[in-house]
């Protein structure tokens, strides 16, 4: 492990010969470091109260002469490290360079090691683990594609939806313990379809998370999009006027699909895979509890749910609960058959269609394409990210599908509690929270010198 109160220095341009050269200092004596061989032209660094320029020259050991450059100095904590700290932008020589860093070194700065600056920029705050890797991302990014991704994530894409996750979960148990607290007094602080609907819908966030990143190698131009929901809606006839076609099989009968059917279509512009599903059935056995399980899976694949309501009939358990719980970065809410009676009310608003008169099909594509492009990307990660943190999120994943079993079953709030602090703890190692040095080091160990 890095010792954070040392003063460092490194080369932060790329390598080799270009007009202009960096070099970087982090460290509590940085400004102690640079006295006795920064000559300055209008003040002196100690005096610098804030972030300023300040031209002058670097002094070298003979026979070379003064450097001439401008320091850029931040000598509060206002830095990208949160310490003081400053860059010598200059001539980009690669030996002047090596020099300059001889020279400093000499003054009391040590040579920063790989990726030092950027992991004191994550132990100070100032970025979590993801953007931290993501930063390593973006330098490495070889197209347009990869660098979008990076910068994604390091935008926080990737950060934001864990940790309101992380939040989500922490309510959950707060709720849990306090039950615990008062547990003589027979009140309820959460009720068990409240906390299995909360408990579904983070383990379907995290399982969908974990698949993507586990297929982080595949074709990542393709997206897919799940039709869901409960059996005889008309998923499938709102499946053909999609794809334009007649592939599923349709009938007033319910369970009429027991496989699931996949086609690529362009929805506005948008190049994706269509999949339709099963009807969910609540007591599935045999062939249905088959069809289930293919359902379930093909779900957690999917970037986008259109979770289809019959317009024709009131809603169900399942259809109130699953309302009840839902997650707008990864469903659309769509109701069929709507050239009939109508006889459902739902919020939030659905995009209301009709398989036979193509009422609302356009409106669909164009929302499909838009949440897409606003959501795909900040499901996407970079390869270390990916590679790092796919076994901590099937562990999260199954650990919630453990405390939603728990609480489905009544077996008990101590034992619901203790799933959600362990999906906890592997979501944390995830965003950074939760870390040890070996982590560190392999991560940082990636970057060059001076970032």
């Amino acid at each position: 492990m890095y010792d954070v109160d040392d003063t460092i220095v490194g080369i932060a341009s790329a390598p080799g010969g270009a007009i202009r050269g960096v070099i970087r200092l982090s460290g509590p004596r940085v400004i102690d470091c640079l006295r006795p061989c920064f000559q300055h032209a209008t003040v002196a660094p100690e005096r610098v109260l804030q972030a300023q320029v300040i031209p002058g020259e670097l002094q070298l050991d003979p026979p070379l002469t003064n450097l001439p450059g401008e320091l850029y100095l931040w000598p509060t904590a206002q830095s990208y490290t949160r310490q003081p700290s400053a860059e010598f932008h200059t001539i980009g020589s690669p030996p002047l360079l090596e020099a300059a860093v001889a020279t400093l070194c000499r003054s009391g700065v040590r040579l920063a090691q790989p990726g030092e600056f950027t992991m004191r920029a994550f132990l100070a705050g100032r970025l979590d683990l993801p953007q931290a890797e993501a930063v390593l991302g973006v330098i490495d990014a070889q197209s347009r594609d990869e660098l979008d991704v990076a910068l994604g994530q390091l935008a926080g894409g990737l950060s934001a939806p864990l940790n309101r996750l992380r939040t989500e979960l922490l309510d959950l148990l707060a709720h849990l313990e306090a039950g615990l607290d008062f547990v003589e007094e027979d009140i309820e602080f959460i009720s068990t379809a409240e906390l299995t609907s909360a408990l579904q819908s983070a383990a379907d966030q995290v399982s969908r998370l974990a698949e993507q990143l586990a297929g982080r190698g595949q074709s990542e131009s393709e997206c897919r999009v799940a039709l869901t929901g409960w059996p005889n809606v008309g998923k499938s006839s709102l499946f053909n006027a999609l794809v334009d076609g007649r592939p599923a099989i349709v009938s007033d009968v319910a369970g009429t699909t027991r496989d699931y059917l996949a086609a690529r279509v362009s929805l506005d512009g948008e190049e994706v895979m269509l999949v339709d599903t099963a009807g969910v059935e609540a007591d599935a056995s045999g062939i249905g509890a088959v069809a289930q399980h293919m359902t379930n899976r093909q779900s957690a694949q999917a970037q986008l749910h259109l979770l289809c309501l019959d317009a024709t009939r009131p809603l169900n358990d399942w259809e109130r609960q699953r309302l009840a719980g839902i997650d707008s970065d990864c469903v659309l809410l769509v109701l069929t058959k709507c050239d009939g009676v109508r006889r459902i009310d739902v919020t939030p608003v659905a995009i209301e269609t009709s398989s036979t008169s193509g009422l609302g099909l356009a409106e669909l594509k164009r929302s499909v394409r838009q949440h897409l492009a606003r959501h795909t990307l900040g499901q996407s990660a970079v390869p270390t990210t990916a590679a790092r943190c796919r076994a901590s999120l099937q562990a999260a994943a199954d650990a919630l599908d453990m405390a939603c079993t728990s609480a489905a079953a009544q077996a008990g709030e101590e034992l619901v509690a203790a799933e959600i602090r362990h999906a906890l703890d592997q979501l944390g190692t995830v965003v950074g929270t939760v870390y040890t040095d070996d982590i560190l080091d392999k991560i940082f160990s990636r970057f060059c010198i001076g970032k």
